[in-house]
């Protein structure tokens, strides 16, 4: 029985399998254990520059889960949107933003969580576009595993410095005001950038501007696309895609700053830049 007005949170915590615990407040934790996802569950799909196809299965590593890259079969439904488990957001698997010359590719998927009295909280989830002519590039790390794909800053530096278009789509699982996301993003953008120019600070008022005094609902998504080093996009949708651009960025500081937020050594989404790596490790073999 759950007293009236009880709030219900789900807190996943470590054991033999993954546990999740349903918490009211005010009445006695329930435990219950979801089913271990089948080592030959097929999931979102990859495209490497020859266009082969690598559905996304989900296994569990070191007790636990994570994405893995594998070639393997897919029914045509599948091709459509690529699911991230930990938020059940689907992201398709091929965009066309404003702004890009080109459709880009999902390489990898993750989501973001934020602990409040040490009950994790997930804010959004993210997906990681590429222009697939990437992939020529990074000849050097072929055939290398994922785990050296993920400690390799260089690798990611390549990919940020390519003159191709990549963007980063973020999904809110819950409402949040502007203001708040921005505090949060600024809070991780700003200490990446050592001594500000006046280039760096008016591109991060125009960035500010786009989130102040705007009420970000369930399903919010916003792009962060990056034309070039030095140049970024960003656009917000209330409904899908975007249809516009809602501001330009130019700074090559506050640029690669962003990336490194989410593709640097201390990543916010430790999961988004684990699934890039494996969706790498597969495209390179």
């Amino acid at each position: 029985m759950v007293a009236a007005g009880a709030i219900s949170l789900p807190i996943w915590i470590s054991t033999s399998t993954s546990t999740k615990i349903t918490a009211y407040y005010n009445v006695k934790p329930r435990i219950s254990y979801p089913l271990k996802t089948p080592r030959n569950a097929v999931g979102p799909i990859l495209f490497n520059k020859s266009h082969s196809l690598y559905p996304l299965s989900t296994f569990e590593r070191n007790e636990r889960h994570e994405h893995h890259f594998t070639p393997k079969a897919v029914s045509s439904s599948s091709v459509e949107s690529a699911e991230e488990p930990a938020t059940k957001v689907k992201f398709q698997r091929s965009l066309s933003l404003p702004g890009c010359s080109t459709s880009l590719s999902l390489l990898g998927t993750g989501y973001r969580e934020k602990v409040f009295a040490i009950i994790g909280v997930k804010v959004y989830a993210a997906g990681l576009y590429i222009n697939d002519s990437v992939f020529s590039r990074l000849d050097t790390w072929r055939g290398r595993s994922a785990a050296e794909i993920q400690q390799d800053t260089s690798l990611f530096n390549m990919i940020f410095e390519a003159n191709l278009e990549k963007s980063l789509r973020i999904v809110l699982v819950r409402d949040i005001d502007g203001k708040t996301f921005w505090d949060a993003l600024d809070e991780a953008i700003s200490p990446r950038i050592k001594s500000p120019t006046a280039e760096d600070k008016a591109a991060l008022s125009t960035f500010r501007g786009v989130f102040q005094g705007k009420p970000l609902k369930k399903e919010t998504s916003i792009f962060l696309t990056w034309i070039n080093p030095t140049k970024m996009l960003v656009s917000l949708s209330f409904d899908g895609m975007p249809s516009s651009v809602d501001a330009t960025i130019e700074s090559t500081n506050v640029a690669s700053a962003l990336f490194d937020v989410f593709l640097g050594g201390d990543p916010v989404s430790p999961s988004l830049k684990a699934s890039v790596a494996n969706g790498l490790e597969a495209a390179l073999k």
